[in-house]
This record gives C-alpha cells, structure tokens and sequence, in this order.
C-alpha cells in the first residue's frame, strides 16, 4: 500500500481538470499596486477595499500596542490572553454595531467553522443561503445536525422550508446568510428574513464581511439595528487589519465564551493586530466621502462592462464578477488581463458552480478614473 497514493491522486485529477491550485508570490508596493514576477501591476483582486493596509495611524497603533504589551498575547482568552486592549476594542465594535456586546475571533472563517457548532446540536436545523461563503458550509457540516440549502435571495423557498419543518422534533433553528456574498457582490434583504426569523422563532447569523467598513451607518455593515441575532464581521478587508469579531446581545456573548470551541481553544489575537483594529475602528466611521466614492466608481464600472457586453450578474457593491462560465476561456482572459499588468484572479469550480467561472473584480477607494479606464479598455480588446 502507497500512504501517499491518494494525494497523488487527487492532485493529478485536479492537474487534468486544470484545477491545481498554486501560491503566487507577490509584493505589495501600494495599496493598489504590487509586483508579480518582476511585474508591477494594478491590483484588482484585493480586499483592501478603502485602502487601509498601509493608512498611517493603524501602523502607528499596531506599534503602539506592540510596544505596551509585547508580540504575543501569550495564551487563549480565557487563560490569561484577554488585556484589557481587547476589553476596550470590544466596546467600540458593540458601540459602532448598535448591540450590547462584541466578542473578538482571529479570522472570519475560524469564527463561521466554530460558530454554528457551538449553536446547534444533533436535533438543530440549519438554514443556510446555496451561495453562502465555504466557511458556512463547513460549519454547518461540522455542526452534525440537519442541513438544508435555500435557493439563493430565494425567500419563499426560506418560508416553505421553515414551515414546512414546524413540528418535526427540530430542537432549533439556525438561518445563515451573507449581507454581501464574497463571489457574486449581490446582498441580501436582511430585514425581510429578520421577519421571518422571528415569525419562526429562529436565529439568524449574518455574516457581514464583505459589508463592514463600506456600507451601512458609518460603514459598519447592513445588520446595525437590524433584528440580527449574530453578526459575524472582519477586520481583513475594508479595515485594513486582520481578525474577526461576533456582534451580539450578552446573553449570546456569555454562551460563547463557554461554548464555542473556536474561541476558548486558541490563543489570541496579538496585540499589534487588536492595535490596528482600534484604530481602524476611528478611522472608517470617518470615511463617509471615500465610500460614496467607491460605490460610484462600482457603478460606472458595472455600467461599463454592460456595455461591453459582459455578465456582471447581480452584483450591487465593489465586488463586480465578469461571469464567463467557460473555466478555459475564463483563465485566458485572466492571462491577458496579467500581461497588461492588471491582476484579476479566475475564479473557478469548485469555488463557483460548473459554467459559472468568472473574473472577480474588486474595488479600492484608491483605484483612480484612470484605473477603471485602463482595465476597461482592456477588457474591451479582448472582447473584440
């Protein structure tokens, strides 16, 4: 018997499949730019989306913090890792989020995989968007209870699942969806499902990563105020930072810190990261004029691929998907687009579903008019 025989057999189907997933070095020269092989190009793949990774004062804090209380936060939260540096973050995420409590994880897809197996039990119900992000549907596989997918925005499929599950011995109900969906940039109607999670008795988590920092009041995400029974937000993308963080009342608060696996197993955050997480939670409530800016910038480049003839699906925010559908043709415009300097990465199955292989655009405050121009009459080319 070969140990090895099934790597080498899931990696040559995946290698005929041209499937085979390799890293790509590149070094970050701006917060819009980096270099690629000895290549400088214009990034539009990243999640930088207001261009925070390099801002000023989250350096400044990070060091700060780093300074006061050294480069490691040394054990989990509830052993001795909780300084009171992530006591005051805490606060200021509950405060911005409009809920009584907050509680800091270290990356979105830790908190989505341990989440819902601290909520559910082998009786649970788990009601979970068809397109919601991998780190769902981990979580809700690893919760060994009841799964059921409902077709994407679908919300009279998500009421005939849930009525038609009443009275089926079910101990709970969990309804999962994104307030931005991380491949298509379309959102979701939170209040609308929020109303059907209280007629049916349910709770609903939102994960609302893609939205914090560019949308919502103050840009911290579509579910402040909402009728939301936890928000699962990060600190990676619009903030500029790393981490995650759970919005919640603290009731539910209190439950996770003794139940969810994810968060009493591993060791915190380090404080350099807690650092430039308080300071990007000054800095983004302030970025009223950057937002406005980069929604614009969406539209007229949304508006532009139309009318190039290109499928950006039903995207309504800074994630723009150019859907090809072929995954050959697919890679060679992402081909094309890199040898005009331009990085925009293929996104392709198993990732997306077969035929819907796309190129995932995403937008910075920073990228200027010019940028949008350039890859437009790129892409232009190569559609003639």
């Amino acid at each position: 018997m070969n140990k090895y025989a099934f790597i080498d057999t899931e990696l040559e189907g995946r290698q005929s499949r041209h499937q085979r997933r390799r890293l790509q070095t590149v070094t970050p020269l701006t917060e819009i730019e980096t270099m690629v092989e000895d290549r400088r190009m214009l990034n539009f793949c990243s999640n930088d989306y207001l261009g925070l990774s390099k801002h000023p004062l989250l350096r400044q804090r990070a060091a700060e913090y780093m300074n006061r209380y050294g480069t490691g936060s040394t054990s989990s939260r509830l052993i001795c890792g909780t300084y009171d540096c992530f006591e005051h973050v805490e606060k200021k995420i509950a405060s911005l989020k409009e809920t009584e409590q907050a509680l800091i994880l270290n990356s979105g897809f830790q908190a989505n995989v341990s989440l819902m197996p601290a909520l559910a039990d082998r009786k649970t119900l788990i009601l979970s968007d068809s397109l919601n992000h991998n780190s769902i549907v981990q979580g809700a596989l690893l919760s060994h209870c009841q799964i059921a997918r409902f077709r994407h925005n679908d919300l009279d499929h998500l009421r005939k699942l849930l009525k038609g599950n009443r009275n089926k011995g079910i101990s709970r109900i969990l309804i999962v969806i994104e307030s931005v969906f991380s491949v298509d940039g379309d959102q979701s109607d939170i209040d609308a499902v929020a109303e059907l999670s209280e007629e049916f008795q349910a709770l609903l988590i939102v994960d609302d990563a893609h939205a914090t920092g560019v949308l919502g009041k103050h840009g911290m995400g579509l579910t402040c105020g909402k009728k939301v029974d936890i928000t699962m937000g990060t600190f990676g993308k619009a903030c500029g930072s790393f981490g995650a963080y759970i919005a919640c009342s603290e009731k539910i608060r209190d439950y996770l810190i003794n139940c969810c696996s994810g968060f009493i197993y591993t060791t915190a955050l380090p404080p350099s990261v807690i650092g430039s997480i308080d300071a990007a939670l000054d800095v983004v409530p302030k970025m009223d004029k950057e937002r406005l800016d980069l929604h614009l910038k969406a539209d007229f480049l949304r508006s532009s691929l139309h009318e190039l003839g290109c499928n950006t699906g039903n995207s309504t925010t800074q994630i723009i998907p150019v859907i090809i559908g072929d995954e050959k043709e697919t890679l060679a415009l992402s081909k094309w687009l890199e040898e005009h300097n331009i990085l925009a990465m293929a996104i392709r199955p198993p990732t997306v579903e077969e035929g819907k292989s796309r190129i995932r655009l995403t937008l910075s405050a920073l990228h200027t008019q010019n940028h949008l121009e350039q890859l437009i009459d790129i892409i232009r080319k190569w559609c003639e």
